[in-house]
């Protein structure tokens, strides 16, 4: 009896699945403009019945074990109310560049997966209420396919949870794009924090190192504690010349932050305009603003990797040229949106300068035609 009951409910949660996975994959496609936009509010009103659905299906396996009528008359209103969510969260994307249609997919993700999970485990359980715990797996292509061990309170916590978090999620084009910036933003001080804890090589040091290539070999027992005690000397053992390489371009990533900030600035006020009404902001030049802002982030990324010993001089020679291409251009489409901003000038100007001093140290003719083209970035609005 338990075995067929069990078999009866796998076949009937199967069908719900891939239905379910099937409506989910609209939300990979922008839906026609045309269509009318579904407001953020109600998929968030939307989600708290699929929360309320969740905690119904937890409240089954509190007691005795449910008749099988009743799970399964739980499971089909739960699928009736995540379908609902599935497609007004497709409604809600009508006008979503990338970026926002990206942060929406995420959202409903989080929703869907735990909605499967919290399914999957109160088929799996039926008939053990005495095993609580139970062993899922991904179900709809999850980054991560290790098998976790999980209660039914804690599957339903998690739908609790991923339903909660649709009130963070951004409605809007700007608000997305703005975060993606502040995210980039956060990664290139990260790459700041690392290029200033960089270190000259002292004497006590070098002569450690000294010691460490003369008994490279000898001792064959060295502890993993040992090595990872040499490894994080990596970085303090800079020469004098190398050191100042440090310096400035520790000081062309921290102008470049302030450029990204200054486009931040921007996009916070145009926030602003948003709430205003104003329909004219294009968000394929705020999606390219974007592109720009990461691909700087990659570039720093590229930086703070070739100043560990031994510099990586060519490597920073085309990620300096790099950074000074992608401000060219964000120049360009801020002054297409008409929001070039002094400040945002001022930041391009310091940049330049900074990028002037590292061309005359570094003394290479592969740099000295940054100087011409760094002339050009900053013109008067």
């Amino acid at each position: 009896m338990g075995k067929a009951a069990r078999e009866q409910l796998d076949r009937v949660l199967s069908e719900y699945l891939n239905t379910a996975h099937e409506t989910f994959q609209m939300l990979d496609q922008t839906p026609a403009s045309s269509l009318e936009k579904v407001s953020w509010k109600e998929v968030i009103e939307i989600g708290e019945q699929v929360s309320k659905q969740a905690t119904m299906v937890g409240m089954l396996y509190t007691g005795e074990t449910p008749e099988i009528k009743v799970l399964e008359e739980n499971m089909a209103a739960y699928f009736n109310t995540l379908q609902g969510f599935l497609l007004l969260s497709h409604g809600s994307s009508v006008g979503a560049g990338p970026t926002l249609l990206s942060c929406i997919h995420g959202s409903v993700k989080q929703v869907v997966d735990s909605s499967f999970m919290l399914l999957q485990g109160a088929v799996s359980s039926y008939g053990g209420i005495n095993h609580d715990e139970v062993f899922l797996n991904g179900l709809t292509g999850s980054s991560s396919n290790k098998t976790q061990k999980l209660t039914i309170p804690q599957l339903v916590g998690a739908v609790w949870n991923a339903c909660s978090a649709l009130k963070k999620t951004p409605v809007t084009n700007v608000t997305a794009i703005g975060r993606a910036m502040k995210q980039a933003a956060v990664s290139m001080k990260d790459v700041l924090r690392e290029m200033k804890e960089l270190k000259p090589a002292s004497s006590d040091s070098a002569d450690e190192a000294s010691i460490h290539d003369s008994t490279k070999g000898e001792d064959k027992s060295i502890s993993d504690d040992d090595d990872d005690s040499y490894d994080d000397e990596l970085g303090n053992d800079l020469t004098p010349e190398e050191m100042k390489i440090v310096h400035l371009t520790t000081s062309i990533v921290s102008e470049t932050l302030a450029v990204v900030k200054e486009l931040i600035r921007y996009i916070t006020g145009l926030l602003q305009l948003e709430s205003a009404g104003d329909g004219s902001i294009s968000v394929d030049s705020l999606e390219k603003l974007l592109k720009l802002c990461q691909e700087t982030g990659l570039q720093i990324d590229e930086l703070g990797a070739c100043l560990y010993p031994p510099q990586e001089i060519t490597a920073i020679k085309v990620a300096l040229e790099k950074i000074l291409s992608f401000s060219n251009e964000t120049e360009t489409e801020l002054r297409n949106l008409k929001g070039f901003i002094e400040d945002f000038g001022k930041a391009c100007t310091s940049l330049r300068s900074s990028l002037r001093q590292l061309e005359t140290e570094l003394g290479c003719s592969n740099v000295g035609d940054l100087v011409p083209k760094l002339e050009n970035l900053v013109v008067s609005s």
